[in-house]
């Protein structure tokens, strides 16, 4: 009896064995399983950022796929403690694969001869993410699972596995991952979900293409309930909250993503490349707001019109808002074109710069009378806009009020050559037709320039005449202490913004707290307005992308109402700019003689004039180097022209001189630029280092 009893229990113990034997064995074999591939969770969508690292605009990956980066402390709680509870409760404390689960699965199938329940935690189904299987649900491949489960948690740890689940979970169509989910379905990030929008997100990946609310609401708000119903019983939500939350509808279908900054964020895609992030210098609420001004001025100007608004900060160069149409979607308005970067004719936003060189080389001043009647200039006879005449007003008024007669009279007195090599000098991007030289017609718009680069332009006069890169990359942007290019002195640039504070505001408008110009191109075909207080620049451009004339688009109307409401978007007072620099010339009495009334080039050949030998700057020479110290007298000698002389230095007048010399008392170190006026108008610099 004892012999026969030996038998069973012989048999039983070999049959543990042969089970430890197997057990080590599977041990060993999910122990050695390498970790899956990152594949497909390394093809991210690519994202551009606003300068908070909100997001702006993301493009598909490049598998076509919205997959968005997401981790987990950037995802509500709720949803992450929803999910646990309801696909794996015991996440937090198995290596990978849950022993309970699995046996319960391995038992069930060998009960109904198949695989009955999966028994997959979130792990193994990261894994199965990552190395999608087609062939049939079999034992072998939940085994391949079980072992890429192990290795993935012990390459990446908890965090990572469910930062992998969040980017790459399946939601239906092409969204994977809770981050694209939540914008496509809510519209919102996922960091602040409500309940029932966290259980649907939990429930979703189960049968992603069954459940997609936007193919059938009922089933994915069956799916939902279920999840609730499911945390209630878990105890991980109260029953009130579910009652409440089942009341919630289900989105019926899918949201557009963002689409702000749609052309700025183009060009930051290109740069970054696919899958790489952008971070903008803008400002998503402002860039939101102005693309909404955009859009409604430009429905109200008419059909085809477009508006483009920038809006930079003009002490560092980061430009935070760039509008490039008023809807780019709108076929219709040519709203796919960038037209912050279209070159265009300005009409008169350039006559201020013409106005600064004229004031820099002591060719005029504010407080210089000058005349606005009918004049020719060789075949060239312009007129005002307003087809009238004020006769004799000062320059800053003409500035303020944009005539045309003393713009180019000023030009021809500083040369067009001089005047567009200066724009270019300073980053302007400037075109002109053909191969000829430029001629007075650029004082009102006889040239080609972008928006950008009247920002630009602007931006240097609110800096005291020295410019810097606009740029929407941080990486692109100057230092703001450094000098920057020269555009003009900064006396004159004083001057210019003084003038153009008294531009007349648009209608209902408060004047003098922003320096504004507007432009009108020939034709009716570009309407501008350009301006700044202490910290920021705003141009705005209305007009058809295709270079159709609109009747009656005139710059004061059409664009200068959108520039003083973009200010107003900006969220903050207007900025008190700078006072003006010591020595700027400030009232008429000041002038000398010679600066008083501006004389055209016409008018002063008379006399002695026509025989003297031409104006220059006999010391110090252009480009001259003198060792001299703060409090040293410097004498200034011109030769040529004719009395009486007129000298500046750095826009600052000298007391007025008969004789050809001067006197300059050297206030320091560092780089100035001497200029001589005669009695005919005739003009000479030169530029000189002090050391």
């Amino acid at each position: 009896m004892a012999g026969r009893s030996s038998r069973p229990a012989r048999l039983a113990a070999a049959a543990l064995l042969a089970v430890a034997v197997a057990g080590s064995a599977a041990a060993i074999s999910l122990s050695s399983a390498p970790a899956p591939s990152p594949g497909r969770a390394e093809k991210l969508s690519t994202l551009v950022l606003d300068r908070d690292g909100r997001l702006l605009r993301p493009f598909t990956a490049v598998d076509g796929a919205w997959r968005l980066p997401a981790a987990k402390d950037k995802v509500d709680p709720r949803f992450l403690r929803f999910l646990t509870t309801y696909e794996d409760k015991r996440f937090f404390s198995h290596p990978g694969v849950d022993p309970l689960a699995a046996l319960r699965a391995v038992g069930q199938a060998a009960l109904h001869r198949g695989v009955v329940s999966g028994g997959s935690t979130l792990t193994m189904q990261v894994a199965r993410l990552l190395a999608p299987d087609a062939r049939d649900r079999t034992l072998a491949r939940k085994w391949r699972e079980m072992g890429a489960a192990l290795a993935l948690e012990r390459a990446v740890g908890k965090d990572g596995v469910l930062d992998l689940y969040l980017r790459l979970a399946p939601y239906g169509g092409n969204l994977e991952g809770v981050r694209a989910a939540s914008l496509a379905y809510f519209g919102k990030e996922p960091g602040r979900l409500s309940i029932a929008e966290a259980a649907l997100l939990v429930a979703i990946p189960q049968a992603p293409e069954a459940r997609r609310p936007d193919r059938d609401v009922a089933a994915a708000k069956a799916a939902r309930d279920h999840v609730l119903d499911r945390l209630v019983a878990a105890g991980a939500l109260a029953a009130a909250e579910a009652a409440y939350a089942r009341e919630e509808p289900v989105p019926t279908g899918r949201r557009a993503f963002p689409n702000l900054a749609a052309h700025a964020a183009e060009a930051a895609a290109r740069r970054v490349g696919s899958g790489g992030v952008a971070r903008l210098t803008l400002k998503r609420d402002l860039q939101r707001a102005l693309e909404d001004l955009a859009r409604e001025r430009a429905r109200s100007l008419g059909p085809g019109l477009s508006v483009a608004i920038l809006v930079a900060d003009h002490r560092t160069g980061a430009i935070e808002a760039s509008v490039g149409s008023a809807d780019y979607f709108d076929a219709s308005r040519a709203g796919s074109l960038d037209q912050t970067r279209a070159v265009r004719s300005p009409g008169s936003a350039l006559k201020p710069f013409i106005y600064g060189l004229a004031f820099e080389n002591g060719v005029a001043a504010p407080e210089t009378l000058i005349e606005d009647r009918p004049a020719r200039f060789g075949a060239y006879a312009p007129r005002n806009f307003d087809e009238g005449f004020h006769g004799t007003v000062s320059c800053a008024q003409a500035l303020a009020l944009s005539l045309n007669i003393p713009a180019v009279a000023l030009l021809e007195a500083v040369g067009p050559t001089r005047f567009v090599a200066r724009l270019r000098g300073a980053g302007a991007q400037v075109s002109l037709p053909g191969v000829e030289a430029p001629g007075l017609a650029v004082a009102l718009g006889g040239l080609g320039v972008r928006l950008v680069d009247l920002a630009t332009l602007y931006a240097g006069l609110a800096r005291g005449g020295a410019t810097t890169p606009l740029a929407d990359d941080p990486a692109a942007l100057s230092d703001p202490a450094a000098p920057g290019r020269r555009l003009m002195d900064p006396i004159a640039a004083a001057q210019v913004s003084a003038a153009l504070l008294k531009s007349p505001p648009p209608q209902a408008a408060l004047g003098g707290r922003i320096a504004f110009k507007t432009g009108t191109s020939y034709g009716y075909r570009d309407a501008w307005a350009v301006g700044f207080d202490g910290e920021h620049v705003v141009a705005v451009w209305a007009g058809r992308p295709d270079g159709a004339s609109s009747a009656g688009l005139v710059g004061r109307d059409a664009a200068a109402p959108i520039l003083f409401d973009a200010f107003a978007r900006l969220g903050r007072d207007v900025a008190p700019a700078p006072p003006p620099p010591a020595g700027a010339v400030t009232a008429a009495a000041d002038l000398p003689a010679a600066l008083k009334r501006f004389r055209p080039l016409e008018s002063a050949s008379a006399g002695s004039a026509a025989e003297a030998a031409p104006l220059a700057v006999a010391f110090p020479p252009d480009g001259a180097r003198v060792e001299m110290g703060a409090g040293a007298e410097l004498t200034l000698k011109a030769s040529g022209g004719v009395a009486p002389f007129r000298w500046l230095v750095d826009g600052r007048p000298l007391p007025p001189q008969r004789r050809r010399d001067a006197t300059w008392t050297v206030s320091g170190p560092g780089f100035a630029r001497v200029t001589v006026t005669d009695g005919a108008g005739a003009t000479a610099s030169a530029s000189v280092r002090l050391d």
